[in-house]
């Protein structure tokens, strides 16, 4: 192979990976953690202590378990209030309401 030809090869991988490489960021930007809008065992990950990762949160709504949302869409997530009437909000933190018995 030429000096050209092995140039042009070298820099068609080099785009190729910059092009790859760039497009997941941009992708995983686009999402955040949502703690509690998942529900039981929908979750992503995180659902607290005496749990693994995702799909185990044991409750609806479970406070300290979140979920991939949409980047600036948590906390506008609709939910059913609370069976004692308290509204429910997602939250970019975990929270200590709808934790398990």
């Amino acid at each position: 192979m030429s000096n050209p030809s092995k140039s042009l090869a070298v820099a068609g991988a080099i785009a190729a990976a910059l092009t790859a490489a760039s497009s997941m960021p941009a992708a995983a930007a686009t999402k955040e953690k949502c703690y509690g809008v998942s529900l039981a065992g929908q979750n992503d990950c995180a659902a607290g202590p005496g749990t693994t990762c995702a799909g185990t949160s044991t409750v609806d709504y479970q406070g300290n378990a979140w979920t991939l949302v949409d980047a600036g869409t948590c906390a506008d997530i609709d939910l059913p209030a609370a069976p004692d009437g308290t509204e429910r909000s997602g939250s970019l933190e975990p929270q200590e309401r709808d934790l398990p018995a």
